[in-house]
């Protein structure tokens, strides 16, 4: 009775890990889908709207306009009038004050994840944080120069992030030799999961 017992109970706790990721997957995509449907579909004129011609809800429809708009409006901002306009509106918001602040705050962290060049963290590495001996996982971020690599002098250096588990939004930023850090061959995501759960996923080796 107590193997029957604790073979259910880990077939329990084997559906919970199988099942779980999925239903929150779903939930977090439908949530997103939905939000942007209720935000762009009533915008969208009455004679070409179809939740008022056959009141029906096409899921995602909203989704599909907005990824246009936004494409649309990259085109646009891409080109010479464009360029300008964003320039004069950024002029303005600048001057703002307190909206100057949430502006270039926001436009940062965006321009960060998402920069149409792609310029991101380039490899995790480990590094000897807080002491020697004890490694920890980071990202470098790019090369180290101008002042700061002139008052180190210590020869080539990185820049580096290192984040906290279980949340890598958070973290330091660290200017480390390039001869003290150990270059990882896993993925940037591999090891976004190895700190996010805490050493619990570990990536299969190469």
């Amino acid at each position: 009775m107590g193997r029957f017992i604790q073979k259910l109970r880990r077939d329990f706790l084997t559906g919970i890990v199988v099942l779980i990721p999925i239903v929150l997957t779903v939930y977090l995509v439908w949530s997103v889908i939905s939000f942007i449907d209720q935000v762009v579909i009533p915008i969208i004129p009455p004679k070409y709207n179809p939740l008022y011609l056959y009141e029906i809800y096409v899921p995602g429809l909203g989704v599909f306009l907005f990824l246009i708009a936004t494409t649309l409006i990259g085109a646009l901002a891409s080109g010479f009038l464009g360029r300008q306009a964003i320039y004069i509106s950024e002029k303005i918001l600048s001057r703002t004050p307190v909206i100057s602040t949430i502006y270039n705050s926001i436009k940062q962290i965006i321009q960060a994840v998402f920069k149409p060049d792609g310029t991101n963290f380039k490899q995790p590495c480990l590094v000897e944080y807080p002491r020697k001996g004890v490694w920890a996982v980071a990202f470098i971020s790019t090369e180290t120069f101008g002042e700061i690599k002139q008052k180190i002098n210590l020869g080539s250096l990185v820049t580096i992030f290192l984040p906290t588990t279980p949340n890598p939004t958070s973290g330091f930023m660290l200017f480390v030799p390039k001869k003290d850090i150990i270059l990882l061959d896993m993925s940037v995501e591999d090891a976004a999961k190895l700190i996010i759960s805490a050493g619990l996923v570990m990536p299969e080796k190469k």
